[in-house]
């Protein structure tokens, strides 16, 4: 006999438009864990987890459970809740549907799936929030992780903390998850830095259920370092303004039915993040530009999802043709692409077997 149970997590868009670093949107492509271990483990020498990878990433994705991120999530989990080790023969397979580095959240729904596992192997009944906490000690954006977490269309912040839990929450990453040398031991890193208490707070917006998101995928990776690099570090009043005015907006407009495509495309518009990226994703002004709700009907609005390559078109019909004339821009400037449409997606799931 066996514990058996299955996580699933979605993807995610974050930003949207001028909601940079403050809301996020899941989507229905999905990184799911089968995980298996002993009710009673054999006897004998304790076995480490054995990972199996399929779909995007499975050629570089780490299987060896002190190296995978998710894996390592989990096991700081655990750790920070007095359990010191994985199960024995812990068999996880791994199969991931979110492309790497294309702004769709791969990294943050890694990170909440550890998390939902460390939670369900020491079976520590974490509530939500406190989930939240351990995923925003390693991704330290929340609009990401939140919306993975809990689905939907949401916004997120980061609570001011005291001294003493600011100070707890901003410890280096490498100390969170540390990199485990060849020869570490089973009391190696056993007691890593605990998260404060109600780090991030949240809450659903509502989404019309007639809009789905066309994402437009150029095939080449873009990392959040190197796109957050080309950020200025001070904007203007009137910059910040002209993003206020939108966000608020829009937030209310998405969950409108009939949604007002005149609305939605105005308030999409962005002077935070998408006019610095440009030079890093050739043919984006072209297509957030030339593609809009008067040449293209059922579009509502268009944008960088996340940091990118990845275009986010919100729509109600059109999809295809909203895509290839995206493809269409792209090869112009010798950049081939991949589309889906998605539907917003529920949040994560932890299912037993």
């Amino acid at each position: 006999m066996a514990h058996k149970f299955s996580i699933t997590v979605p993807a995610t868009s974050a930003n949207i438009g001028p909601g940079f670093d403050v809301v996020g949107l899941s989507l229905s492509l999905y990184l799911t864990l089968t995980v298996s271990y002993p009710l009673v483990p054999p006897q004998g020498a304790y076995v480490p987890p054995a990972i199996t990878y399929s779909g995007e990433g499975a050629d570089i994705v780490p299987l060896d459970a002190y190296k995978n991120l998710t894996t390592r999530v989990a096991l700081y989990v655990l750790r920070c809740n007095g359990v010191a080790q994985f199960p024995s023969h812990l068999t996880i397979h791994c199969n991931n549907e979110i492309p790497f580095g294309r702004g769709l959240g791969s990294s943050g729904a890694a990170v909440i799936a550890g998390a939902l596992l460390g939670n369900a192997l020491g079976d520590l009944n974490l509530p939500t929030e406190r989930l939240l906490d351990f995923a925003l000690m390693v991704e330290r954006h929340p609009d990401n992780v939140t919306a993975a977490l809990v689905g939907g269309f949401v916004g997120s912040y980061l609570k001011e903390l005291d001294e003493e839990a600011s100070q707890a929450a901003s410890v280096p990453l490498s100390e969170v998850l540390p990199e485990y040398p060849p020869d570490a031991g089973e009391n190696w890193g056993l007691h890593p830095p605990k998260p404060p208490h109600g780090i991030g707070h949240y809450i659903r917006f509502g989404w019309s259920e007639s809009i789905k998101a066309v994402a437009i995928i150029p095939r080449f990776e873009l990392s959040t370092a190197k796109a957050r690099e080309v950020l200025p570090t001070h904007y203007s009043r009137k910059d910040l303004i002209f993003n206020l005015q939108r966000l608020a907006v829009l937030t209310t407009a998405l969950g409108q039915t009939p949604p007002d495509p005149d609305l939605i495309y105005e308030a999409m518009k962005d002077r935070v993040h998408q006019p610095y990226r440009r030079e890093l994703i050739p043919g984006l002004p072209e297509v957030t530009s030339k593609i809009t709700p008067s040449t293209h009907p059922g579009l509502l609005g268009i944008c960088l999802s996340g940091a990118g390559p990845t275009i986010l078109a919100l729509a109600t019909e059109g999809f295809e043709r909203i895509a290839e004339d995206a493809r269409s821009i792209f090869k112009t400037f010798g950049i081939e692409i991949d589309w889906k449409v998605l539907e917003v997606a529920g949040g994560s799931t932890v299912e037993k077997q």
